[in-house]
């Protein structure tokens, strides 16, 4: 009882220390993030490939209005993972540093700089009283001096730099997939199959087409798009991920 309420008193502050070194608010905040749906980043040869799950707890909700997929600037996107509200804070700001960086330089903002801008955001709140750490992980991904970059912030405000990577929930699982799936040199196209493959492995192999956001900068084109719903439902179609009602329905409509 002695230990349980020791702890209990160590996380009432995140500005408090544990005896071993742990600050327990940034635990629960990665807690949070766990139990947000995933989000998929790959960097691949000639590009960066953004998706992200983005089921709806209801079929009344409409799916757009589901926020998981984010235009930072022309060359950035950002994939959320966690607490929505936060995530949108975190946006907003790395949108202000990007217009900040072309105003001040005239040039478009480095990835590396901008992830770093957000994680140095994301620090102060794990050090300051009377504030709670974002509970939200993301995916920055983007072309930088005609290379694709890849990075992730963790809400104790450390950013990494990935070739792949998963966040969210069923993280370890997902990353074990693209570990064992990914290859360097792949294309953009081929990266997009991946990260769909990667998010079908946390909805029993099925995904829909109005369920899942893909993202795309590449570096012919460094414009963040969103890949089209009808676009996304022909590649689930040809990697045999769409929910086994949808094919036969579609197998009806054909031969009608």
């Amino acid at each position: 009882m002695q230990g349980q309420s020791q702890q209990q008193a160590y996380d009432r502050g995140i500005t408090i220390f544990s005896p071993d070194g742990r600050l327990y608010q940034v635990e629960y905040a990665r807690e949070a993030v766990k139990r947000g749906t995933a989000s998929v980043g790959i960097r691949a040869e000639d590009g960066v490939v953004l998706a992200a799950d983005k089921r709806a707890r209801s079929p009344l909700m409409e799916p757009e209005s589901i926020e998981k997929l984010h235009k930072a600037d022309d060359h950035v996107g950002v994939a959320s993972a966690g607490h929505v509200a936060d995530a949108r804070q975190l946006i907003d700001f790395a949108r202000r540093q990007a217009q900040v960086n072309r105003l001040r330089y005239g040039e478009p903002v480095g990835i590396e700089t901008l992830t770093k801008n957000i994680t140095d955001h994301i620090q102060q709140y794990t050090q300051v009283g009377g504030a709670r750490p974002f509970g939200v992980a993301l995916i920055v991904g983007g072309i930088e001096n005609g290379e694709p970059r890849l990075f992730e912030t963790d809400p104790s405000g450390t950013p990494y730099e990935w070739q792949a990577l998963s966040i969210g929930s069923d993280r370890s699982d997902l990353r074990d997939y693209l570990e064992a799936e990914y290859e360097e040199g792949i294309s953009t196209d081929e990266a997009v199959g991946l990260a769909l493959d990667t998010l079908a492995q946390s909805n029993d192999g099925e995904l829909t087409p109005d369920g899942v956001g893909v993202a795309t900068i590449t570096v012919d084109d460094p414009e963040y798009a969103e890949r089209p719903t009808d676009e996304i439902e022909e590649i689930l179609d040809e990697r045999d991920l769409l929910p086994a009602d949808e094919d036969e329905t579609d197998g009806e409509s054909d031969e009608e």
